[in-house]
């Protein structure tokens, strides 16, 4: 599905994402809240489960906790591909998946979302999309020290020096929106990137250049 259709099908326009209001980040403890009204809610977009991806099962039961303060955005670190199907999009899920239990020795794959380069939004750890609808979280392994109040979206690709793909990135704006909707998140004071809590170069340089854009496009859509 194309980033014109994920549009259409939300009911929502390129004009409608963008916006221009200014915030910073605050990081640690519960922030203050604004609450989306239903009137301003944003709608679920279309998650890929895991059993639509073939996951594999977690290695020990998933915990699920309390909703989080904070919308962690990370990058793979793999390459920037130009498959951009679905297929690809299942691929990299596995490949990740896999790095995360049988190299890094987690129970499951550490993020809760990701989304990919064709602009597919997958669902990670076991029970993480059952959570969010009950506006609960799962606890993942995708933020150092700071897993039991943070939810994590990877974006495939590596954006040191590369701008993501419009897909991914307009995804990436209809996810956050969905989420600050489920957890009553301000998106200007909830999303942050990886490097704000842990050493990482992750998301990447240009990446987390544009979360100031991410965070106004977010907000426009609330």
């Amino acid at each position: 599905m194309t980033a014109p259709e994920n549009f259409q099908r939300l009911g929502l326009s390129r004009r409608t994402l963008l916006g221009a209001t200014a915030g910073g980040v605050l990081l640690g403890g519960v922030a203050a809240a604004t609450v989306p009204t239903a009137a301003h809610a944003a709608p679920a977009p279309r998650c890929y489960t895991r059993a639509e991806w073939s996951a594999r099962p977690p290695k020990s039961a998933t915990q699920v906790i309390a909703k989080p303060d904070h919308i962690v955005i990370h990058h793979t670190a793999s390459p920037n591909v130009t498959d951009y199907s679905l297929a690809a999009a299942y691929k990299v899920q596995h490949w990740i998946q896999d790095l995360h239990m049988d190299t890094n020795g987690w129970i499951d794959i550490g993020n809760q979302l990701t989304i990919s380069r064709g602009g597919y939004l997958m669902e990670g750890r076991s029970k993480s999309l059952s959570a969010i609808n009950n506006r609960q979280n799962v606890l993942g392994a995708q933020t150092l020290n700071n897993n039991s109040h943070t939810i994590g979206i990877e974006h495939e690709g590596i954006y040191t020096s590369e701008n993501p793909t419009t897909a991914l990135f307009d995804m990436s704006v209809l996810t956050c929106a969905w989420l600050c909707t489920q957890y009553g998140l301000d998106p200007h004071v909830a999303i942050v990137g990886h490097r704000d809590y842990n050493s990482t170069q992750c998301p990447g340089d240009v990446f987390y250049s544009r979360l100031p854009e991410l965070r106004d496009r977010v907000a426009a859509v609330l």
